[in-house]
Formats: C-alpha cells, structure tokens, sequence
C-alpha cells in the first residue's frame, strides 16, 4: 500500500474524527476497556480543536486519495508532546502509525526542541514496542482516574481562578518541579477560564490548567494537589491521569470515591527531569 504524508488542516477534522473513534473504540474494546472517545461526535470534536489551536502542528497519511491516520505535536518553547495518534483499524500493522511518529520526530529535530513526551494506554503492546523502537523511555506509570468530584476544601489553601498576574508564579511553580515551563498551555487556559491556582500562606503553591484528560497539573506538595482535585467542579474528558507511584495521592483519591478506569504510561524521549514536587500530566504530556 502506498502511503504519502502532508500536512493536516481543519477540512479533515470530519475524516479524522471518524478514524480516531474508530481506532480507539478498536483497541480498547479488544482489550475490554472503555474507549477515550464515546462516539465518533466527540472525536471530531476534538478533531476540530485540536486543528485549530495554533500550538498544534499536524500530519496525515493517506492512501489512494483517502485519509487513513493522523497525528499531532503540541509544541511549546521547550518540551513538546505527541498525539492522538490514530490509524484506520482497517490498515493496522503496515508500519502508517511509524511513518506518523516518525514524521513528528522530525518536528521535535527542525524545531530544535530539547524533548518530546507521550502518554500510551499500557495495554497497548504494539504501541508501547514502537516508541520504544523510535527511542521513546518509559517514565511514569499513570491510572486514570474518574467518578465524582470528592468537594473538599482545605484549611489553609484557598483555590481561585488563575488570572495573567499569576502566570510568571506559575511558571517558576513548574519550572522548579519539571526543569521547564508549559506557559503556552497556561496562558490558553487562562484565557479560556479553565486554569486555578491555590495559594497556601500567601503564596502559590500549585496550579492546574485543569483537572482532566487533556490539562495539566502542578504543586509543591500532595496537599496542594488534593487542594485543587478536591475544588474541582468535575473533571473534564474521561478523567484525570494520576502517576500511580504517587502512592499517597492514588489512596486518597480511592478513599474519596474516585476508581481507576485503566493503566497508562508516560513516556520520553530527550530531555526529561525526575518531577521534584506533585503533578498530573495530561494525556498529551
């Protein structure tokens, strides 16, 4: 089968979308876990986001004419990350999801960024193989994490929108956990009203671009991070991702209700620093 590459723009958010839902729904339900996508609306949903938003470049593969994958690299200043990376279930296994990844590859190396990330479901043997292949270490194993917000607050910490005057905080907050900052994904949410910071003693000590699939979160401490699970509304998407090392947090989310939907994996490749502090990474890093 013969496979070109060009770039993606927002006509193929229709075609994609379908895909993405067929190919999550695929490899889940082979797996017996719940796909990302409910139904193919929500993936072109997403679709059409995720071809809109500046700091996303994209890649699609077609065949004869037609679309048959897509993928997608969020790029800031300095780490970027990769996916959904999603291909025709029909088409699976002739190597379009390596030529896909590959391609965003060589994004990261034009853009001279210092590292890339990605987030795979851990049941996911073949996936897990390729990133490995092309590089990719494994870093964080992470449960997904859904059901009702628990409703708590904590004495001392107070959880309030994030507003622009907070921004240099936060990125010092992210900088002293991760070694870099995600300031181009802050200042979108921001501007969107998703993004909250809590402030412990007169000072932030945490912030969240929100509580869900696709944001992310930063604190000093686990008492930060249960003061902004716990002032969350709901969690957007399919949930939170929440690295499982984090014994203390995943035992308090389980006491408050909260259940682990399924295992995934964080994964690297360049630079990357062990966090000095608590976090939720989003499913796109």
């Amino acid at each position: 089968m013969n496979i070109s590459l060009r770039p993606g723009n927002a006509a193929d958010a229709n075609a994609c979308g379908e895909i993405c839902y067929k190919a999550f729904k695929n490899i889940s339900g082979q797996h017996n876990f719940p796909s990302d996508f409910p139904n193919p609306e929500t993936a072109i949903g997403s679709m059409n986001y995720f071809f809109s938003d500046a700091g996303a470049w994209s890649v699609v593969a077609e065949s004869g004419g037609k679309i048959v994958g897509s993928n997608f690299l969020w790029e800031d200043d300095f780490i970027a990350g990769v996916g959904p990376i999603t291909v025709d279930p029909n088409i699976q296994n002739i190597s379009v999801g390596r030529k896909l990844v590959e391609q965003a590859l060589e994004r990261v190396e034009e853009q001279k960024l210092a590292g890339v990330r990605l987030v795979q479901a851990a049941y996911h043997n073949r996936s897990l193989s390729l990133y490995s292949k092309l590089g990719f270490d494994v870093r964080e194993p992470l449960s997904q994490m859904q059901g009702a917000s628990p409703g708590i607050s904590f004495p001392g910490y107070n959880v309030r929108p994030a507003t622009e005057a907070d921004l240099d905080y936060c990125n010092q907050l992210c900088f002293s956990v991760h070694g870099h900052t995600r300031e181009h994904e802050l200042h979108g949410a921001i501007k969107t009203g998703t993004a909250s910071v809590a402030e412990h003693e007169g000072k932030i000590t945490g912030y969240s671009t929100q509580v869900g699939f696709f944001g992310h979160t930063v604190a000093e401490s686990n008492d930060g991070l249960k003061a902004i699970i716990g002032a969350s509304a709901n969690f957007s998407g399919p949930g939170f991702l929440l690295p499982s090392r984090n014994a203390e947090m995943l035992r308090w989310c389980l006491a408050n209700g909260l259940r682990i939907v399924q295992p995934m994996t964080l994964m690297s490749k360049g630079f990357y620093k062990e966090p000095a502090g608590a976090f939720l990474p989003s499913v796109l890093y």
